[in-house]
């Protein structure tokens, strides 16, 4: 297992070791003892599950406080994270990642960011998250704030209601 330090301070890409054969491959997709020693030191609580139709734009999502380890079992998503710590001069900055189903990589999303992605394809996607779902906690912003400037690869996407309603960035209060 590899891991790469992406430009947005506490971004980290994991790189599984594969073992494929003749009946198909396997992977261990975490084990907490090892994740620790990467520098992942969240204990994640709660799995979940996404399906996304090609064209869908999920986000941007956020809990304040809840750290994400994300990864494509099937299909090909544009990841997208930014960065909402104030005490960073990365703030407001975003990076996008392409993940899928044949290389397994998973992104690591510590606590502070918003979270969204673009499914290229359909696309099964599966989170841990470090503290349990709460919608009292749970807020979101526009997928195209041009304030943050993030350069989606489509152009018209299919959105929920609640996605295409999202306020600004500024017009939330961050905690």
């Amino acid at each position: 297992m590899n891991i790469k330090e992406l430009s947005l301070p506490g971004l980290k890409l994991i790189i599984p070791s594969v073992h494929p054969d003749d009946r198909g491959f396997f992977l261990e997709s975490y084990r907490e003892s090892l994740y620790k020693q990467m520098g992942i030191p969240d204990l994640f609580v709660q799995d979940n599950h996404s399906f996304s139709k090609m064209g869908v734009i999920r986000g941007m999502h956020f809990d304040i406080h809840q750290a994400k380890l994300v990864r494509v079992i099937s299909g090909k998503i544009f990841d997208v994270v930014v960065d909402l710590r104030k005490d960073q001069k990365t703030f407001g900055k975003w990076e996008g990642v392409y993940l899928d189903g044949l290389r397994q990589h998973q992104l690591f999303v510590p606590a502070g960011f918003a979270h969204g992605f673009f499914a290229m394809s359909d696309a099964h996607v599966v989170y841990k998250v470090s503290h349990e779902y709460n919608p009292t906690c749970e807020k979101g912003f526009r997928y195209n704030d041009p304030a943050i400037g993030i350069k989606w690869p489509i152009e018209k996407p299919i959105l929920s209601k609640r996605d295409e309603n999202a306020p600004l960035l500024s017009e939330l209060n961050i905690q």
